[in-house]
């Protein structure tokens, strides 16, 4: 059976990035595999501290931050991993300081500085691939998220997971609903009866998507 863990980097726990979060991990336990799901505005912690215990010639991380944190059991649960599932908002173009941090903390310990003279590149710390995937949400609209270069800017969190995880995919969900009524803010940039579309018609369609990625993910280890 399949672990998989899915992981909220939102500090909302019932919106957007969380509902998809929570398809993602009923497509995972689709297929049978047991998926554990972490808030993880809900622990105490920093980003990578540079004080390089995992590169060391004489670590005994083992791909392992070595900072005793709260978020520490979380990180090596990821490393045994079969699957791994994040999920972030977008802000001003980037995912959420949270996400990043623990980015930083998990990519950093299993990151080397060696040459791999067979395949080229730098050598992988793990030695088996996790599948991973990050579901991005966003009030941007589709096309300004072009215009915006998202593709690029989103995609190096995919293309740095996948370097170091051995897979990893992205889902996007744009043009989100930020409100659940907003009558209670300064929001006049946005038409609420075309939100409010967009959320009836399309969201589905972006929750099924998430849903798809948890099954994809877990199935990836049973073949």
């Amino acid at each position: 059976m399949s672990n998989v863990i899915v992981l909220n980097a939102s500090p909302r726990k019932n919106f957007n990035t969380a509902e998809m979060l929570n398809e993602a991990k009923k497509g995972a336990e689709s297929t049978g595999a047991k998926a554990e799901y972490f808030n993880l505005y809900d622990y105490n912690f920093k980003g990578c501290m540079s004080c390089f215990a995992c590169q060391r010639k004489d670590s005994k991380t083992n791909g392992l931050c070595a900072i005793h944190d709260d978020i520490r059991p979380i990180l090596e649960k990821c490393i045994n991993a079969d699957a791994l599932i994040l999920g972030t908002p977008v802000y001003f173009s980037y995912p959420t300081g949270v996400f990043r941090n623990f980015l930083e903390r998990l990519l950093f310990a299993n990151h080397t500085y060696m040459i791999d003279k067979e395949n080229g590149g730098l050598k992988r710390r793990l030695d088996r691939t996790i599948p991973t995937g990050i579901i991005f949400t966003m009030n941007c609209p589709e096309d300004f998220a072009k215009q915006l270069h998202y593709d690029i800017i989103l995609g190096e969190n995919v293309k740095s997971l996948k370097h170091i995880m051995g897979y990893a995919e992205g889902v996007y969900a744009y043009d989100t609903t930020q409100f659940s009524d907003f009558s209670k803010y300064n929001c006049d940039l946005f038409n609420e009866e075309l939100k409010a579309k967009v959320r009836k018609e399309q969201f589905p369609k972006d929750l099924q998507n998430a849903f798809n990625l948890g099954k994809r993910l877990a199935e990836m280890q049973t073949k």
